[in-house]
C-alpha cells in the first residue's frame, strides 16, 4: 500500500449493500474483469464507464452490508477503486476487502466532497485531506498494511512460502 494517494472520488450514501456493489444477477463468475463491468450499476448505471484506475469511493455508514460475498470487494478493486472511505463498514465486508487487498478507511466525519473532486489519503498518518480541511481516519495495524500491500491474504501467504 502506498503511504499516500490522491484520488478522484465517487460518493455514495449510507447502507450500500453488497447487492448494490455487485448485483446477484452477475454472480455467475469470479472473473474480476467481468465483475468490474457491473460494479455499482444498481446504484449508478454509468459507474463502470466513469470509474478510472486509482479512483476512490467516499460513502456513509455501514458500507458493504448484506451478504458476505467476496465478489463485492473484488468487483470494486477490479473496477479500479484504490480505496473506499466510509463512516463504517459491515464487518464481513471489511475483512473480505483486506483479504483481497482493497484499502478501506473509516472516517467518522462527513467529508463534503462531490463526485469527480479529489481527496488525499494519508494511510500512514490516518488523515484525509479535502480542500483545505483535514479529517482523521482510522489507521490500519501494521499486519493489515502488509496484507494490503501484498495484494491480499493469499499473495501475502505465498510470498512467505507458507503455501
Amino acid at each position: 500500500m502506498e503511504k499516500k494517494i490522491t484520488a478522484k472520488v465517487w460518493t455514495f450514501g449510507d447502507d450500500i449493500n453488497t447487492d448494490l456493489i455487485i448485483p446477484a444477477r452477475y454472480l455467475n463468475t469470479f472473473d474480476p474483469k467481468e465483475l468490474a463491468k457491473y460494479c455499482m450499476v444498481d446504484a449508478d448505471a454509468d459507474f463502470p464507464q466513469k470509474v478510472q484506475p486509482g479512483d476512490a469511493i467516499v460513502a456513509g455508514k455501514n458500507f458493504g452490508c448484506g451478504s458476505s460475498r467476496e465478489h463485492a470487494p473484488i468487483a470494486l478493486k477490479a473496477a479500479g477503486i484504490s480505496c473506499v472511505v466510509a463512516k463504517s463498514f459491515a464487518r464481513i465486508f471489511y475483512r473480505n476487502a483486506i483479504n483481497i487487498g482493497l484499502a478501506i478507511v473509516e472516517c467518522h466525519e462527513d467529508i463534503p466532497v462531490k463526485d469527480g473532486e479529489k481527496i488525499d489519503i494519508d494511510f500512514e498518518n490516518g488523515e484525509i485531506t479535502y480542500s483545505d480541511r483535514t479529517f482523521e481516519s482510522t489507521q490500519f495495524p501494521e499486519f493489515m498494511k502488509e496484507l494490503i500491500q501484498a495484494g491480499g491474504l493469499m499473495p501475502w501467504i505465498k510470498a512467505r512460502g507458507l503455501v
